[in-house]
């Protein structure tokens, strides 16, 4: 498995043959402007909520490519009616892809699409591919929810917004890494904004302070699992 930050919280995978956008919000960050969206792969985008800093360029990636938007029913159904691909889920619920199978799981946050449109219930997303699995967590609070997700699945990597005021910060993401019983980390949603900025050395530390190993890629950098 393979996995690129595009920024925010934006990312590619690539496991099982096929290749994967989540939350592309990609031409409307400055600091992504090195990445050309018209020569992104993708079999399948998905969607953890509707705030347009996830969702920007959707519908341009799903026209290049045809891919099939997957996220909770209010989501699919919204682009379904504009003629793409669509596959509804909600929480707890599961899917087995040919990719692998992925969870839709609860996340504490709000959604709505930039047009206010209702955007459903936010989510993350639970991925077990052939031989690696992931939880991405999308934007949320820290939530005891958290702590089914190892009863059920044994991650290799957890994907988890570190930038405060929107989401958890730092001292709560290492609670989450503790509830989802996984020590290495991919930190996303931070930077972006004068709201999420953080100090990158320092979270590093309070992480490895726990053994734990907190990985804060350059946009466009990848890591392979």
């Amino acid at each position: 498995m393979k996995i690129t930050y595009y920024g925010h919280a934006s990312l590619g995978i690539e496991v099982g043959g096929k290749n994967i956008i989540v939350d592309p919000f990609i031409t409307g960050n400055p600091k992504a402007s090195g990445i050309d969206i018209n020569s992104l792969k993708a079999d399948y985008i998905l969607v953890t909520h509707a705030h347009g800093d996830h969702v920007l360029d959707v519908e341009t990636i799903a026209k290049n490519t045809n891919a099939v938007i997957v996220s909770n029913a209010e989501i699919a159904t919204y682009y379904g009616s504009k003629g793409f691909n669509s596959h509804p889920m909600n929480h707890g619920g599961s899917w087995k892809f040919d990719f692998g199978k992925v969870k839709y799981v609860n996340a504490i946050h709000s959604s709505s699409f930039p047009d206010g449109t209702y955007g459903g219930n936010p989510g993350g997303f639970v991925i077990e591919g052939e031989h690696k699995n992931i939880y991405i967590a999308g934007d949320t609070a820290l939530t005891y929810d958290m702590k089914l997700i190892p009863l059920r699945t044994e991650l290799d990597l957890v994907i988890l917004p570190i930038g405060d005021n929107f989401t958890m910060d730092v001292e709560d993401a290492i609670i989450a890494s503790d509830f989802v019983e996984c020590d290495k980390i991919l930190g996303y949603h931070f930077d972006t904004f004068g709201y999420i900025e953080i100090n990158h050395e320092e979270s590093i530390r309070k992480f490895f302070d726990k053994g734990k190993d907190l990985m804060l890629l350059e946009i466009g950098e990848s890591i392979e699992l």
